[in-house]
């Protein structure tokens, strides 16, 4: 069974001629959602389908699909994930990570010190935060920054940092 990377989620139908409105998940939407491309929705079993047309409205990208001309051909994929194949992943600079290839990750201090696994990655702002649970202590909130992280090795599954002084506070 392949497995499938989210790119955006049906959130409805629109009109009755097959059009679905999407709330875009991926970091290149141009890509994924280009006329003529392949998208998995997540249905159950799984259903390929190709991108017919596209076009930006009220904040959402609107799709139709080939084959898929009515609204009653769409209505079951309402509230399904968009997804894409591991073959479909867009190739990616040095220095640059997948989400997936992040989370999971031990996390070593300047000092050596492992200050545990990256469980998740929240992006409030300008850059990502990786969030490090600690057991019976608040989790380690490392934002993404040159400054901070020294260096990733998948193949170890470590990333090294430096933690900037105050960040880790550990209430008495």
């Amino acid at each position: 069974m392949p497995e499938y990377y989210h790119v955006g989620k049906i959130v409805n139908t629109h009109g009755i001629r097959g059009e679905v409105r999407v709330l875009v998940t991926t970091d290149f939407p141009e890509e994924r959602f280009a006329v003529g491309k392949q998208l998995v929705v997540l249905t159950n079993p799984a259903t390929t389908v190709t991108v017919k047309s596209v076009r930006e409205h009220k904040g959402l990208t609107m799709l139709t699909f080939d084959g898929y001309d009515d609204i009653n051909a769409v209505l079951p994929f309402k509230g399904q994930e968009l997804a894409v194949t591991d073959a479909q992943l867009h190739p990616l600079d040095e220095g640059e990570y997948y989400y997936r290839d992040i989370i999971g990750l031990t996390v070593i201090d300047q000092n050596n010190v492992e200050l545990g696994r990256v469980s998740e990655i929240l992006s409030p702002g300008p850059n990502d935060v990786w969030v490090i649970p600690r057991k019976g202590k608040s989790d380690i909130l490392l934002p993404f920054l040159n400054s901070v992280v020294q260096s990733i090795d998948l193949e170890t599954k470590t990333a090294h940092v430096d933690v900037p002084e105050g960040l880790i506070v550990d209430a008495d």
